[in-house]
């Protein structure tokens, strides 16, 4: 092997040493980027305990703030998570009081355990909010009870984010690492990436992970570097 290939092999080495850190996301209600497209999700959190029904859901796309919200919601209502599965005795909690199921379509659930749920929140004046990256209309329901139900809850859609929403999550998601990107690499970043929650979260933790692999400033040329090979791996799919 010549000296080159050798340094090479050093170097991949090398760039996959850093241990994969977990980054807590900021979820307090000053923490939220609130745009045009998560207005009416904010708003109808704000609004409890007077929803216009007594079950609500979200869907929107992975990280488009369905989880910030849900936490949010969970610190002001005090609502204990559920998985409607037989024998959890969800529905006992949601007679208690607030009961939150997040990603409900990605987790599965029993449907006459998620039934007797519904029932249970309305005949005791509680509250359910359900988060899904889909509308609950395309689920596989069988039980016809359950989809009428469901087509009863108050549904909120979050749409994929436009370029301002979007630069404002990638300052955050870099500040979430305690990280400070300079104005003019965020802007190159959002010309250049997939406009959507998921990729900007996915660029900033190679962003971040190249950068540690190298022991690097997060410049405009390691930026390049991750987008042109993001845009590789897309060509490839």
């Amino acid at each position: 092997m010549s000296e080159n290939k050798k340094f090479g092999a050093k170097l991949k080495v090398a760039e996959q040493l850093p241990l994969v850190f977990g980054h807590a996301a900021a979820t307090g209600r000053d923490d939220l980027l609130v745009s045009g497209r998560l207005e009416a999700a904010v708003a109808i959190i704000d609004s409890w305990p007077h929803w216009p029904s007594p079950v609500v859901i979200l869907a929107g796309p992975a990280g488009s703030g369905k989880s910030h919200l849900a936490e949010i919601w969970r610190e002001q209502s005090g609502a204990v998570d559920i998985h409607p599965v037989a024998g959890a005795e969800a529905a006992l909690a949601a007679a208690a009081g607030p009961v939150l199921f997040e990603d409900a379509e990605r987790r599965g659930f029993d449907e006459v355990e998620l039934f007797h749920v519904i029932n249970s929140v309305r005949e005791n004046g509680t509250s359910l909010l359900m988060t899904s990256r889909t509308w609950p209309l395309s689920w596989a329901v069988a039980l016809p009870d359950l989809r009428s139900r469901l087509k009863a809850a108050t549904m909120v859609e979050i749409g994929e984010p436009e370029e301002e929403l979007l630069a404002q999550l990638i300052v955050k998601l870099f500040a979430d690492r305690q990280l400070v990107i300079d104005d003019r690499i965020v802007g190159y970043i959002v010309q250049r990436m997939e406009r959507s929650f998921a990729a900007a979260q996915d660029v900033v933790d190679r962003i971040d992970r190249l950068a540690l692999a190298r022991r690097a400033k997060i410049s405009r040329a390691l930026v390049a570097e991750v987008l042109d090979e993001l845009h590789g791996d897309d060509h490839h799919d």
